[in-house]
């Protein structure tokens, strides 16, 4: 009996519910605050010439990128309910954005509004040459000559006739 009460437990658990839709979920991924940020980054929608489907409304594909990225599912197992489109059209749109440079005019702004309300605690920053590019006018070592006579001798071309054990 303990049980089958646990089991129902669980499944009613499982169960959406009522009064909180998938899409409401997708909404509530991109607060108006952070659409006002990251929309005039975006790029505008390519020309299609020949037609095509309608293309999956922005945001709603911000959503579906956020959702995945911070569930960890793969891109394939994006609910079509929550209204983001497909997975592949979700990550299609990251590559999209990334190549456009979309993610890095974002964090310089977001670095920008914390840095304007002193919000960065620069005892805490680092850097490392993928976020800087190392200094360019450095000097280059010069290239190390090999000394024939101090070369090591080569596994594969000596003879092992001499080695064998079954002569």
């Amino acid at each position: 009996m303990a049980v089958a009460g646990f089991t129902r437990y669980l499944v009613s658990l499982s169960k959406p519910r009522p009064d909180v839709r998938l899409t409401d979920m997708a909404k509530e991924l991109v607060t108006d605050e952070l659409w006002e940020i990251i929309e005039p980054l975006l790029p505008p929608e390519p020309p299609k010439p020949k037609g095509g489907r309608p293309r999956i409304d922005d945001r709603a594909t911000l959503s579906g990128i956020i959702f995945v990225l911070k569930s960890g599912i793969p891109w394939e197992m994006l609910p079509q309910e929550m209204g983001c489109g497909s997975g592949v059209t979700c990550w299609r749109r990251l590559r999209e954005w990334h190549e456009a440079g979309v993610w890095e005019r974002l964090h310089k702004v977001l670095l920008d509004r914390l840095g304007e309300a002193d919000r960065i605690d620069w005892e805490r920053a680092s850097l490392d040459s993928a976020s800087i590019p190392a200094k360019r006018g450095a000097t280059k070592p010069g290239r190390i000559r090999r000394i024939r006579g101090k070369r090591a001798r080569s596994a594969t071309l000596f003879r092992t006739e001499e080695a064998s054990r079954w002569r």
